[in-house]
Parts: structure tokens; sequence; C-alpha cells
């Protein structure tokens, strides 16, 4: 299995073990999900999506929100065909 593929299934685990954590321990979660991300994902985008995911896991109920396989997609799939929408050339 690449790289890619396995840094989804460690985004649906870390979901996983969000969505499963309750209301007390949220609050020992969301710092940990926040750093994760920001390792997973470098730069900017990681810096976001890591705030997001400590926002989303200690606001009471909404940890059912997929931030990690979110921000898989987005890096994957979502920016992959942005980035290939700006290489089009049109030869004249």
């Amino acid at each position: 299995m690449n790289k890619k593929y396995s840094k989804l299934l460690f985004s649906i685990l870390l979901d996983l073990i969000g969505f499963l954590t309750v209301i007390p321990l949220d609050f020992v979660w969301a710092p940990i999900s926040g750093y994760l991300m920001t390792k997973m994902y470098k730069g900017t985008k990681g810096k976001i999506a890591g705030i997001v995911s400590f926002l989303e896991e200690i606001i009471p109920f909404s940890d059912v929100i997929p931030t990690f396989t979110i921000m898989w997609i987005y890096t994957y799939l979502i920016q992959k065909e942005d980035k290939k929408d700006k290489k089009i050339t049109i030869d004249v």
C-alpha cells in the first residue's frame, strides 16, 4: 500500500477515535488531534486544518465530522485537480 492510502487509513482511524471519545476526554483529545493534523499536513493548510480539528473536537457533539478524512480528500483529490487545471496550456 502506498503512502497516500496509508494516510487515508490513518485518517479514518483518527476520525473514529475522535468520534468515540466522550465529552470529558474531548478536552484531552482536542489538542492531540490538532497537533497530529499539523504533523500530517505541512504548511498553512496543515495549521488551518489543525485549528479546525481542535475546534471540532473541543465543541460538544461536533466530533462526528470526519475532519482528518475531509483533509485527506482535499489534499489528494480536490487540490490535485486544481494543480492539473493550472497546468493546462494552449499552444497557438
